[in-house]
């Protein structure tokens, strides 16, 4: 009789063993909740979330980046008309446009029928999972993966890249991947990886290396580009946030302090253009409080 409450506590142990390893049934998702949605992960419930309060973008807030503008929204509008289209990969510097690019997309368009939802780095093996859920329903999908940078042996890189024309599976017709990354190939390049290329026949021959890292970037049909901005494209996105915001009449006497600025922070970017303006107004409209 004295080991049975030993045994008793055992049993209560094992059974909460159990329970942590038996998935629960996830709720049923929501779907009017929103335009945006995040993936949690499939050990969670509900593993998709609606965000509450999307960040919102316009596309003419997005000054000298037309081309990738005009091409990103061309192959959106293919997409929300059931046409053929490609999934896209935005890639270049920081600071100049490749998210906000995909929010103002979601904006210009969550009225007909489009949804985003953003998967992270760690949550791309859950791929094939959420092709499952989203391939009866009647809305236009992206799959947001945002700020994409991998490891060879990632496990998501392995699943992305199944995922993009390398699976059994095909994609479905109302899912697009819209990726962002600083790095052109998604991966990192050493200078020893391009030692590994040959001349054969008069034609260049990059290594195994090389051409798995390539591997994955050209399986994105949309490859647009973003570079670092002149000083000329900074001062225009300075005064377009500074009219925004309502002090347009401003720029001539902030210029030299929004070039000081940019310069500390070591980048001519659209994310520094505005993080400016805010600063300069603020600073402005606080002065005559303080002076009471």
């Amino acid at each position: 009789m004295d080991a049975l409450p030993h045994i008793l506590a055992q049993l209560v142990e094992l059974n909460e063993k159990l329970d942590r390893l038996i998935p629960s049934r996830a709720a049923p998702i929501d779907w009017s909740q929103g335009i945006a949605f995040r993936w949690q992960g499939q050990d969670k419930s509900p593993p998709l979330v609606s965000i509450r309060n999307p960040h919102r973008m316009a596309l003419e807030d997005l000054l000298c980046i037309d081309h990738q503008k005009t091409t990103l929204v061309m192959n959106t509008r293919q997409f929300l008309q059931g046409l053929p289209c490609n999934n896209a990969l935005l890639w270049g510097s920081r600071g100049t446009g490749k998210s906000s690019l995909v929010k103002a997309i979601l904006s210009e368009f969550s009225r007909d029928n489009l949804r985003v939802i953003e998967v992270n780095r760690e949550h791309l093996i859950d791929l094939p999972i959420i092709q499952e859920i989203l391939v009866e329903r009647s809305e236009r999908f992206i799959l947001f993966c945002d700020d994409l940078a991998f490891e060879t042996d990632d496990a998501g890189y392995k699943a992305l890249k199944a995922l993009l024309e390398g699976s059994l599976c095909a994609q479905p017709d109302n899912v697009l991947i819209y990726a962002t990354s600083n790095r052109r190939h998604l991966l990192p390049e050493y200078v020893e990886e391009n030692l590994q290329a040959r001349w054969i026949n008069d034609e260049l021959h990059q290594g195994e290396a090389s051409e798995e890292k390539i591997s994955l970037s050209e399986r994105f049909g949309v490859w647009l580009s973003f570079r670092a901005f002149s000083q000329d494209q900074y001062l225009e996105m300075v005064a377009h946030w500074l009219e925004k915001l309502g002090r347009s009449q401003d720029l001539p006497n902030a210029r030299e302090e929004a070039l000081s600025y940019a310069l500390f922070r070591g980048s001519r970017s659209g994310r520094v253009a505005f993080q400016f303006a805010k600063d300069w107004v603020g600073r402005t409209l606080l002065k005559p409080k303080m002076a009471l």
